[in-house]
Order: C-alpha cells, then structure tokens, then sequence
C-alpha cells in the first residue's frame, strides 16, 4: 500500500459513514440479539456494519489484511507476519446499540508496526466524526460541517473530570477517583468516545479497569495521540498491537496532561 495515513483517511471517513448509516437502519427495526461466547450481544447491526468495512477496505487496500471484531479468529502464527493491517470494531458499544442511548461507534485503524497510524471514530446516531492519521494532528467533524482540529487541555490544579464506563465501572474506578483532592467530576459513557473526551479536552483521564480487546481501542489511541494525549497500560508505555496470540489489552489509562502524577493514583486504585 503506497497511500500514506493522511491520504487514506478521506476514504476511511466516508467508509465508517456507509457503515454507520448500514448501522442506523438496523436501529430504526426491532432487531434480535444474539449471544457470543463471551456473553457479549451481537446484532445484525455489527455484521451488517462489519460486512461494508471489509469489503471498502479491501477495494481501498486490497493487499493490507483485515482484523475485525467479527472475522473468523485469524491465529498469531498468521498475524505475526503483518507489518501492515486494518483493525476494526464494526460497532463499538453494543450493549448501548441495544439499550438504544445512542452511544456506540465504528471504529477504523491501519495499525503499522504494531501502532495505530490511523484511526476514525464514527458517531452514528448523531454524525460525528473523530479522525486522526499519525504526524497530521487530530480532528472532529459534525455533521454536514468543516473538520476542526481538537487538542487535550492541562490538568485544572483543584478539579478533574474524569471519563467512566457506561457499563463497566467498578471498584477500582470509584477507588481511583475517590484518591483524589479537589472537585471530581465522573462523566459516564459508552464506547470509545470516552477516549474522545479526553482527546478534545472534555476530560482529564480514563482510566479503564476492565476487559477490552485491541479494536476498541486503536483508532481512539490514534486520535487520542495526534490530539497531544497518551493511551498507556499501567505503566504508562503506549499500548501496542498484534504482539501476542490474545488480543485482549491490559487495563489502559487516557490522559491528556503528562505533568500530573497519575502514576501514583494509578498505584493507590490498584491496591484494592
């Protein structure tokens, strides 16, 4: 593939808007859902959306593999090879697809060299876009208007906004904020738009103690990043993909202002 991130990312757009649009119709129905392996839900939705990504991206790149959320499991031995790839969550937030709040997202990454060089979040229900290619800065797009770009703010020295799960919260997150002087303010919210909050300054940190797999996170850590901000595991080193058979992350931390000290208030919410 000889397109740079930058050059790719119009198509991208415009494939995670087909997509999300593929998304909304199955919305708009009185849809079934299913059950995976894993307990998590799976609607016509996902393999609608996943469907219409894999086949625009192989018309876009037919050499680069895809990864999706919804792909027959590729094993390592396979995947160990790619330089090049495409990572996709077709509909990141399916729990909120079902509960019907609006709050899920198509999430599109070209991971190279096992980091996100690319990446578009895309808001169905509202039309919001959130891109990013690697050197290029960040940005977000309302519906029908002019991309603007987005940047991470500095840590308040007496308050934070901190961003939380939907549906995944839990111990370690309350002992996170409650570690904490000065004014919190806990904005919860499904998907990967809590990685966007920090990206465009409407939260401090995201601390995300819980399961998720490399596709929920990569396209936000491209935005996050190109934004000025950081998506680290606990040790605060970027998290990396495709370097190991399972594709699930280590608890991660998204924060904007590096300044602060958020190792040991990392350490304090661990110690539970």
């Amino acid at each position: 593939m000889s397109s740079s991130p930058k050059e790719l990312l119009d198509n991208v757009n415009q494939l995670a808007q087909m997509a999300g649009k593929r998304i909304m119709e199955v919305y708009a129905t009185d849809f079934e859902v299913e059950q995976k392996a894993d307990k998590s839900p799976l609607t016509q939705a996902d393999m609608a959306a996943h469907e219409t990504i894999v086949a625009g991206l192989k018309e876009i790149s037919a050499d680069v593999p895809v990864l999706s959320e919804e792909s027959k499991k590729i094993p390592y031995s396979e995947r160990a090879s790619w330089q090049r790839y495409w990572l996709v969550d077709p509909l990141d937030g399916t729990r909120e697809f079902v509960k019907r709040n609006g709050e899920f997202t198509v999430n599109i990454a070209l991971i190279d060299n096992h980091k996100p060089v690319l990446g578009v979040v895309y808001v169905p229900v509202t039309g919001v876009t959130y891109f990013a290619a690697e050197g290029s800065g960040a940005f977000k797009s309302l519906a029908g208007e002019s991309p603007t770009a987005i940047m991470v703010r500095a840590c308040p020295e007496n308050s934070l906004i901190v961003a939380g799960s939907r549906s995944h919260g839990g111990e370690y997150l309350q002992k996170f904020v409650d570690g904490f002087d000065g004014e919190v303010e806990l904005v919860s919210i499904g998907s990967s738009l809590k990685i966007c909050l920090v990206a465009e300054g409407k939260a401090d940190i995201y601390p995300r103690f819980g399961p998720t797999s490399e596709w929920d996170t990569a396209a936000a850590q491209c935005v996050a990043e190109e934004a000025g901000g950081y998506l680290t595991n606990m040790h605060l080193q970027p998290l990396r993909y495709n370097t190991k058979d399972s594709l699930l992350n280590p608890y991660f931390f998204v924060f904007g202002d590096a300044d602060k000290d958020w190792k040991t208030h990392i350490a304090q919410a661990m110690s539970i």
